[in-house]
């Protein structure tokens, strides 16, 4: 009897362990960097980013071929361009915060501007180049602080873009709206294009907007997108995040989480 007793003994034990063992754990909390992984990765080794990015350009370039003569005769044209992931590819900061654990904030980020390391969007400085020997005047209007203009321009200059001066460089002063700066060029050129990967680069409208507006304000001005708007891929930040967040800018990174999870559409 005693046998029996501690051979059903050791057998429970056994089950047990093994029940506890074979338990589903319970997912990490994810943070915020580990939300940014796979965008940073997208951007970094996708052939289909690079595509894109080729292909924005190519139709920026058709478009602009496809204006009248007389206009480049006549008239003071320009081009006015965001920079970060729109001519400039800042994924490079995006990894190492990653690899580090640490979160982007205004210190780490001027740590890579001072670097002046960002490469080119690809067919960014192709197209720009184009463009300026046709006699269309680039501006680069930035949300890069004012202390990040001598850097910058150092980045700008090592990849040959054009315009690459103080004078053609409008950052960030008193409102994060470029609606402002848009005008002072407006003033003095006809603009024939702009480029950004964020709505905000090329109306007012789009700024601090939750998702349903932001969609009914793109459909207002369909049109062009494609022609006069040219925008670029950037799936790391933007508007788009912002609003997703209901421009909640001090959310936890499970707050985030959930505010995510509860914003999908399933079927």
């Amino acid at each position: 009897m005693q046998k029996y007793f501690i051979f059903i003994l050791i057998n429970f034990c056994a089950t047990h362990t093994i029940a506890q063992n074979t338990e589903t754990p319970t997912p990490p909390q994810q943070s915020q960097n580990t939300l940014k992984l796979l965008p940073v990765l997208w951007q970094q080794t996708s052939a289909e980013y690079r595509a894109l990015c080729y292909q924005a350009f190519n139709i920026a370039e058709t478009r602009l071929n496809q204006l009248p003569k007389k206009k480049f005769r006549k008239e003071k044209l320009a081009i006015i361009t965001d920079l970060d992931e729109t001519i400039l590819d800042n994924s490079y900061s995006e990894a190492q915060l990653i690899k580090e654990g640490k979160e982007h904030n205004k210190v780490t980020w001027k740590e890579w501007t001072q670097k002046s390391e960002a490469t080119a969007v690809p067919g960014s400085v192709e197209f720009l180049q184009a463009a300026s020997k046709r006699g269309v005047t680039i501006f680069y209007i930035s949300n890069r602080g004012t202390s990040d203009l001598e850097s910058t321009l150092i980045n700008l200059k090592k990849l040959n873009l054009p315009n690459a001066d103080l004078s053609h460089m409008l950052f960030l002063t008193n409102s994060s709206s470029k609606e402002v700066r848009r005008n002072i060029v407006a003033e003095k050129y006809n603009i024939v294009m702009l480029l950004g990967d964020n709505l905000n680069d090329f109306m007012n409208v789009f700024e601090i907007k939750p998702i349903e507006e932001r969609f009914a304000e793109t459909d207002k001005v369909k049109a062009e997108w494609g022609n006069k708007f040219i925008v670029l891929p950037n799936s790391t930040y933007g508007e788009w995040e912002n609003a997703l967040y209901n421009y909640q800018y001090n959310l936890t990174p499970a707050q985030k989480q959930e505010l995510l999870q509860n914003t999908l559409k399933g079927y």
